[in-house]
């Protein structure tokens, strides 16, 4: 019998570096397998052939954690808004529970069970309302045996407070990660008081995900370090920033950007901004460290180059890689061979290739969140005339 695997706890306190895995949404919505709009996993269940090896690209590139493809499975995301399904969230969250663990198996990587925001909570539901909805998610995980849990992608500190406290009543270990930049929350709380009240509802581990670019997530967990070292707590903190640059949104993120969802590859960063974003968050005091929205596995197994030296080992997706380009002296042009170095990559400012087009957009700023008439949701279908209303209230 194979030895148990080291737990998520027992890596991050042993000052382990431990490589997250990319956003699987985003990635499936270009292959095909997911609706843009609803961003729900039904292709865990409908499709597990595209998930398991999604997986299992990420654990060549390097990824120490196989999150489970269950972002939006709560019933009343699934079946938002003329959503239809042909699965219950519970279904979508076992096949993807059971995804995750056979490729995990297949490598020393662990299951991480994840939950994020609903729309219960946007249409000002109750906090036993909203509980119970991530109640019925993680008695999932429990019956799976996922070895951790995550509250990801949350817009407001009281909600994520919600949920870890559901998910840290399970005893296994939690992770706890906001989609917010270094102004805060929807409500304006900061991220060093976003920080420590998650600490304090008992996450194990705080950070940010989504929503923005490496730079500014990098930024926004040293506020929420330095607000719970201040307040006197301990915890470990990761990062799973977008794969684009963002140095023009405002407080909601990308979803603010005109170009959003359709038009951000652009933006994409390179592998080579990765190994930066990588090492400042590795110099950040920062040890679990992966992506999100844009990320594919080659920006993982960047990620895990970068580090190598720390992690003691290349990740097995590196054989057909080499350090810095080092592959490309086997080119036949010589002006690409001469590119085989460190020093060209680094240096190298990326050209759009779009004449006239502005290097930076104006975000929308409609400036909307919890309890407004907008953000109501419901089961039915966007109607023609709610479209008009939205279509007046734009500021084109």
């Amino acid at each position: 019998m194979a030895p148990a695997k080291r737990g998520i706890l027992e890596r991050l306190d042993a000052g382990e570096v431990v490589i997250g895995d990319g956003g699987f949404v985003f990635a499936l919505e270009k292959r095909g397998y997911v609706k843009a709009g609803p961003w729900t996993p039904e292709a865990a269940a409908e499709h597990p052939e595209a998930v398991r090896q999604l997986h299992r690209e990420f654990l060549r590139a390097g990824s120490n954690v196989m999150q489970t493809f269950t972002f939006y499975a709560s019933d009343d995301k699934l079946e938002n808004r003329g959503h239809t399904q042909r699965f219950t969230g519970q279904q979508i969250n076992e096949a993807a529970c059971d995804l995750a663990r056979e490729v995990a198996d297949e490598g020393d990587a662990l299951v991480g069970g994840g939950v994020s925001q609903t729309p219960s909570y946007l249409s000002c539901k109750s906090e036993d309302d909203v509980k119970a909805i991530f109640k019925k998610q993680i008695d999932v995980y429990v019956q799976k045996n996922v070895d951790f849990l995550i509250a990801e992608y949350f817009e407001h500190v009281e909600e994520a407070e919600w949920a870890v406290q559901v998910l840290k009543s399970t005893g296994k270990p939690v992770a706890a990660t906001m989609c917010i930049g270094p102004e805060g929350d929807l409500n304006g709380v900061g991220p060093g008081d976003c920080a420590v009240r998650l600490v304090k509802a008992g996450t194990d581990i705080v950070g940010i995900n989504c929503h923005f670019d490496p730079e500014t997530c990098v930024k926004t967990v040293k506020l929420m370090k330095e607000g719970v070292e201040k307040a006197g707590l301990k915890a470990h903190y990761m990062c799973q920033p977008l794969a684009y640059h963002t140095p023009d949104c405002n407080r909601q993120g990308f979803i603010d950007l005109p170009e959003f969802p359709f038009g951000l590859e652009p933006r994409i960063l390179t592998r080579w901004d990765m190994h930066k974003y990588a090492r400042d968050a590795y110099n950040a005091g920062i040890r679990y460290i992966g992506g999100c929205c844009g990320f594919e596995p080659y920006h993982i197994r960047a990620v895990s180059e970068e580090l190598a030296s720390e992690r003691g080992f290349l990740p097995t997706g590196s054989e057909k890689h080499g350090s810095w380009g080092e592959g490309l002296l086997m080119h036949t042009k010589p002006w690409v061979r001469a590119r085989a170095r460190r020093d060209y990559w680094e240096k190298l400012k990326p050209a759009s290739g779009r004449p006239f087009c502005p290097s930076m957009s104006a975000p929308d700023g409609w400036g909307v969140t919890k309890g407004h008439a907008y953000l109501m949701q419901q089961k039915e279908a966007t109607s023609e005339e709610q479209l008009k209303v939205l279509d007046k209230a734009k500021k084109y």
